[in-house]
C-alpha cells in the first residue's frame, strides 16, 4: 500500500491539470414567429452539438432595446432585416446580419368565424374589429405595406387602408399575441405572417392575392464577444438539417 502511494498522487495530479467538464449553452433571443421552429431547431442542435440552447421569445424590436441595453445574448433572430442590421451598425456584432429565412402574410378570422368575413376587402367594413402590433413590431410595418398593396388592387373598395386603419381596436405586443386574441374571439381579423396561421387549429385563413402579398425577411446576428458559439449556431441556421426544419413549419428559404 504505501509503495502505492506515488501513483495515486500521479494520477491526481493528472486529473488536476485537466480543466472541469462544463455544460456549454447558447442563448437565443428570437422573435415570437419563430417560437414553434426554434423549439425544434434547438432540440436538433443539442442533440448534434451538445449545447443546450437557451430561447427568449419577444417582438424584434423589444428584443433590440433588450440587447442594446446589455441583455446577454449570444444571437438574435429578428422577423426582420431592420432590427438586425441596426445591432451590427452600432457594431454590438460579429459580423454582418444574414437572411435565414422568409415568410408571407395572411389574414386570420376567428375559428367560427361570427362576422362572416369572406374576402380581405371585408376589412375595411365599418364595425370590423382587427387586432394589430405596436409600431416598431415588424408585422406591423409588413401589415402596413400589405395593406397599401391590397388599397392599389383592383379588387378594393373605396377608401381600403383608411377603413382598415380605423378598425383597428387593439395593437399587442407582438405577432403571438395578435393570434392569441384572434384564437379567442377578442377581435375579428389580422394580419399575421403565414406561419402563425399555420401553427393555430383555432383560427381560419382569408387569402390576399399573391401579387399584392409581402415577403418577411428573417435576419440573424451574432454577437461580438459571445464565447459560448453564438457564431457557430447563426451559421448553422443556414445549414441543410436547420432550412429542413425551418420548412417543415412553413418557413420559405432566404433567396
Amino acid at each position: 500500500m504505501i509503495r502505492s502511494l506515488p501513483l495515486v498522487a500521479m494520477l491526481l495530479a493528472a486529473c488536476a491539470a485537466q480543466p472541469a467538464p462544463s455544460q456549454t449553452s447558447v442563448t437565443v433571443f428570437a422573435a415570437a414567429s419563430l417560437r414553434d421552429a426554434f423549439e425544434d431547431l434547438a432540440a436538433a442542435y443539442t442533440d448534434e452539438h451538445a449545447v443546450a440552447v437557451v430561447l427568449s421569445f419577444d417582438a424584434s424590436s423589444a428584443l433590440r432595446a433588450q440587447i442594446e441595453e446589455g441583455a446577454p445574448a449570444d444571437v438574435f433572430a429578428s422577423a426582420d432585416l431592420v432590427n438586425a442590421q441596426a445591432l451590427v451598425d452600432a457594431e454590438h456584432t460579429d459580423g454582418p446580419a444574414r437572411i435565414f429565412a422568409a415568410n408571407a402574410l395572411t389574414v386570420v378570422v376567428p375559428g367560427d368565424n361570427p362576422t362572416g368575413i369572406d374576402r380581405w376587402s371585408t376589412l375595411a367594413r365599418p364595425g370590423i374589429r382587427i387586432i394589430a402590433a405596436g409600431e416598431e413590431v415588424p408585422i406591423t410595418r409588413y401589415a402596413q405595406e400589405l395593406v397599401e398593396n391590397l388599397a392599389a388592387h383592383p379588387d378594393a373598395p373605396d377608401g381600403f387602408a383608411a377603413g382598415y386603419a380605423a378598425n383597428i381596436v387593439s395593437r399587442e405586443d407582438n405577432a403571438r399575441a395578435i393570434l392569441a386574441k384572434i384564437e379567442v374571439g377578442e377581435g375579428d381579423a389580422a394580419v399575421v405572417y403565414e406561419t402563425d396561421a399555420r401553427s393555430s387549429a383555432n383560427v381560419g385563413t382569408i387569402g390576399v392575392p399573391e401579387d399584392a402579398n409581402v415577403e418577411a425577411e428573417y435576419a440573424v446576428v451574432a454577437f461580438a464577444g459571445a464565447d459560448s458559439g453564438g457564431e457557430q449556431f447563426a451559421t448553422w441556421l443556414l445549414s441543410d438539417e436547420a432550412q429542413a426544419i425551418l420548412a417543415d413549419h412553413g418557413f420559405r428559404p432566404p433567396r
